[in-house]
């Protein structure tokens, strides 16, 4: 049997990620978009097949994503792009399509440090009140936001919410949402008091109207033409509302989740439970904001204790 050809290696390696390692949609785009790059790199090297790729071959590809004349990538993308290249190569050995890994030995760039981004409780409150109005549009943007600040949601798991996501408790004591993470996931999140109403008055007095606009869909935060809201349009409103409270730093769809973990950690909440909460695979990236509050801590150590400096 003849070997495959390069470009068949990268369909079966992405069609196994899918399959069976359960990746998102977002994900395998993102690999077979690195892997494009790569193909075109080696193939103009004059090498068409996996086997013909040498470590050497590998090294001098990641060179130069970082010396690219018109965009050279960051310590991060580079790294990113790596694991791509990587997971490929070790795919296809295991697999028995290749004899070797070039890419066996490679690795990725260090990339500093990068700890969240998170606002204080006081600048969430702001950007919350900034969509306090009764019309349709403020209660679904209220509801929104609420949402993303009281369970950590990424911005793609909340606008793929459906009604029926909402988790209604008794007397209000257990309510939650349902959520589904990288991979489809799924957790249960608590849903705060704050968060339950504003949700609530959305269903009630915005939810139908909007979706009197579009086609029936399950889809609990709808746009003004009323189709499921996308995320180009929930960030866009998180923008807009943080433009709205004044907030004079940039303002992303993850500052809430940021801010989310943050605040919890800050009033005692257990790792671990956050963990859980974020939906992190690993508890080293949970531990990320640990640093964050550690920071603050510190801070209010030598500013406050008689001794510390």
């Amino acid at each position: 049997m003849p070997p495959l050809a390069f470009e068949d290696l990268v369909e079966r390696y992405l069609r196994h990620l899918a399959i069976e390692r359960g990746r998102a949609i977002n994900t395998i785009t993102a690999y077979r978009r690195d892997l494009r790059v790569y193909l075109d790199f080696v193939q103009a090297r004059g090498i068409h097949g996996l086997d013909e790729v040498t470590p050497a071959d590998v090294s001098a590809f990641s060179q130069s994503l970082r010396e690219r004349a018109d965009a050279p990538l960051s310590a991060s993308s580079t790294a990113r792009m790596l694991s791509s290249v990587r997971g490929l190569h070790r795919f296809c050995l295991e697999e028995g399509l290749t004899q070797t890994d070039a890419a066996a030995d490679t690795k990725p760039p260090k990339q500093p440090s990068r700890l969240p981004k998170a606002i204080t409780v006081e600048q969430v409150e702001s950007i919350l009140n900034a969509a306090a109005g009764d019309d349709v549009v403020s209660l679904r943007d209220r509801a929104l936001l609420e949402l993303l600040y009281a369970t950590g949601a990424r911005v793609s798991e909340a606008v793929t919410l459906n009604v029926d996501d909402v988790i209604a408790g008794d007397d209000g004591d257990g309510d939650a949402v349902r959520l589904f993470g990288k991979g489809g996931k799924q957790r249960v999140v608590p849903l705060g008091s704050y968060a339950r109403s504003a949700i609530d008055a959305y269903l009630v007095r915005g939810r139908p109207v909007l979706s009197a606009r579009g086609r029936a869909t399950p889809g609990l935060f709808l746009g003004v033409r009323g189709a499921r809201l996308s995320r180009q349009n929930a960030w866009l409103v998180i923008r807009a509302r943080a433009e709205q409270a004044g907030m004079t730093v940039d303002v992303s769809p993850h500052t809430l989740r940021h801010s989310f973990a943050t605040h919890l950690l800050e009033g005692g909440a257990d790792v671990r439970v956050v963990q859980e909460l974020l939906g992190h695979a690993s508890v080293s990236t949970t531990q990320l904001y640990t640093l964050v509050t550690a920071d603050t801590l510190r801070d209010m150590y030598t500013s406050a204790h008689p001794r510390a400096r």
